[in-house]
């Protein structure tokens, strides 16, 4: 995919060595951005929103997989990718794709769930609730996808309700939400779904990265602290977080000051912020409003320790204010999960998509639906939701990648899928633990300065 928020070649791989110190369908859909690999391996199909002229999800059939049917199994397995390939955060897109269709290779390679051909069929939500509605109802009942890879917090919060009718067992890389602490999973019962809520995310939560964020502020002797937040949810999200695990661990917040977004020029609110005392101050914005901000931070020689929140952590930020932003933190969950180091290097190859926690978890998030699928031994969804736990928390052989899973599984053997960004021992509401990484912005990049582990904010938290 081409545009003017894809990174080059070169900025990416300098960026990512920064960093590392801390078939899929065959029609064709956004222009530039379908393809095949080399070697003729077709790229996931990526389509324009769908009109809402489908039936209604309930009308779906419950459990699918597309192709025609052989007395040993499907021809195809298809599971559907909501993607935010236009709207505010596309420039996040591109890793996730790549990740996807990397993982797609693989399992393919090792002749797909079920000895079947594994697709992805990506289609483009904006970030949009009521487009990501149309989207999801146009996999269940147009594609029928066996299970869906992705969604945002901000898709999901106000579908929730729609999302638990659909009984579709959806994995996703991004969602960070509060809102998903105790909603999701399989609630440690596999063998009974009455009280499944259908949602897994391979992604550690806002609580623990927020959680991980205020750590890093108060160890380092920054016990007072300014917020500039935008109003939109997500972002409002992360400063309350933030804001209570910082005063619950003994730090002081000396104001909030919150803004629209899409002003041209925030240098008012930066100076009502400014006119407090305090050792530090954090960003919550988009990355196009942050850019405007940082700019007018930086012109206006306010000065002060500057902490970002996570979704800012993109080389397009680098790329337009990364000498303003010189020495800012962000906290992240760590992209080094237990398997990121045989990783890494295919993604790299793989593709030129600036490396992320997000595009990370894809990879497992993919894998895991595909071993859920292969373990379930049917294209049938409730199955699938009953395999996902099995396939990947702890008791069974470990696994890294698709293939591995497979062998055993067709072996016998229970598996234990341990992901490139986390272990995926996921909790009985669908989460992760992961730890979470503090870096510095300097102008060619984010170097990793230091890592909260999971272990000390896993006691922080009481229920996720």
């Amino acid at each position: 995919m081409s545009g003017d928020n894809e990174p080059t070649e070169t900025s990416n791989r300098r960026r990512f060595l920064k960093l590392a110190g801390t078939g899929v369908a065959l029609s064709t859909g956004l222009a530039g951005c379908v393809g095949t690999e080399d070697g003729g391996t077709p790229t996931a199909t990526e389509t324009e929103t769908p009109g809402d002229d489908t039936p209604t999800a309930t009308e779906a059939d419950s459990g699918t997989a597309t192709g025609t049917p052989t007395p040993s199994g499907p021809d195809t397995v298809t599971i559907g990718q909501p993607a935010s390939l236009t709207g505010q955060w596309d420039f996040l897109q591109p890793a996730v794709s790549q990740s996807t269709d990397l993982a797609s290779q693989e399992i393919n390679e090792a002749g797909g769930p079920l000895d079947a051909t594994f697709e992805v069929q990506r289609r483009d939500t904006a970030v949009d609730p009521q487009q990501a509605r149309q989207v999801v109802r146009q996999f269940i009942n147009s594609d029928q996808v066996a299970a869906i890879n992705g969604l945002f917090s901000s898709e999901i919060v106000p579908l929730w309700d729609f999302l638990q009718e659909q009984r579709t067992p959806i994995i996703s890389p991004w969602p960070g939400s509060t809102y998903l602490d105790t909603r999701g999973g399989d609630k440690a019962t596999p063998s009974d779904l009455s009280d499944d809520e259908w949602l897994w995310r391979t992604v550690i939560g806002d609580t623990v990265h927020t959680s991980g964020a205020a750590t890093a502020m108060i160890e380092n002797d920054f016990e007072t602290m300014g917020i500039l937040s935008a109003t939109t949810a997500g972002e409002e999200g992360w400063t309350s977080q933030f804001v209570n695990w910082y005063e619950s661990l003994g730090g002081t917040i000396a104001e909030v000051v919150s803004a629209e977004a899409g002003k041209s020029s925030y240098q008012a609110e930066l100076s009502r912020l400014f006119e407090n005392d305090f050792d530090a101050w954090g960003l919550s914005f988009a990355l196009e409003d942050a850019t405007t901000i940082i700019r007018n931070w930086d012109e206006g020689g306010y000065g002060g320790q500057l902490l970002l929140e996570d979704g800012l952590m993109s080389g397009d930020l680098i790329d337009a204010v990364g000498a303003a932003a010189e020495g800012a933190w962000i906290a992240a969950g760590s992209t080094q999960g237990p398997n990121y180091a045989s990783f890494e290097p295919k993604y790299q190859e793989f593709g030129d998509a600036e490396i992320h926690t997000w595009g990370v978890a894809a990879y497992d998030a993919t894998n895991i639906l595909a071993l859920a699928i292969h373990h379930a031994g049917e294209a049938n969804r409730e199955a699938i939701e009953q395999s996902i736990g099995a396939v990947s928390r702890e008791g069974g052989t470990p696994v890294s990648t698709f293939a591995e899973g497979k062998e055993a599984l067709d072996a016998g053997d229970e598996i234990n899928y341990e992901g490139a960004v986390t272990n995926d021992d996921f909790t009985p509401h669908g989460n992760v633990w992961g730890d979470v990484a503090v870096s510095t912005v300097t102008p060619d990049g984010f170097e990793q300065a230091f890592t909260i582990g999971a272990d000390t904010l896993q006691g922080r938290i009481d229920d996720y």
